[in-house]
């Protein structure tokens, strides 16, 4: 099980129509319970939400340096931490 601190599970809320057409969560509690539910993970950096789409097999369409970061699927925490999460 993963944690979720309050940043970011503010910043998914606050960003999640980004990856989903509708609010999937209106609460801290709810933000956290679909996190875990999709198994979304928290990285330390860039490089790491390269390193997870690589490892993942995910195909991100050649995209290189800081365009992996603007996948919808890529929330930046606004600490470093990114959250990715599978929608």
């Amino acid at each position: 099980m993963h944690e979720y601190d309050d940043a970011v599970l503010e910043c998914f809320l606050k960003n999640q129509l980004q990856l989903f057409p509708e609010t999937v969560a209106e609460t801290l509690e709810e933000a956290e319970s679909f996190l875990e539910e999709c198994m979304a993970v928290v990285v330390e950096s860039a490089k790491e939400v390269a390193e997870y789409f690589e490892e993942a097999g995910i195909d991100m369409d050649g995209a290189v340096g800081d365009e992996i970061l603007e996948a919808d699927e890529v929330f930046d925490v606004g600490d470093g931490r990114y959250l990715i999460v599978e929608g």
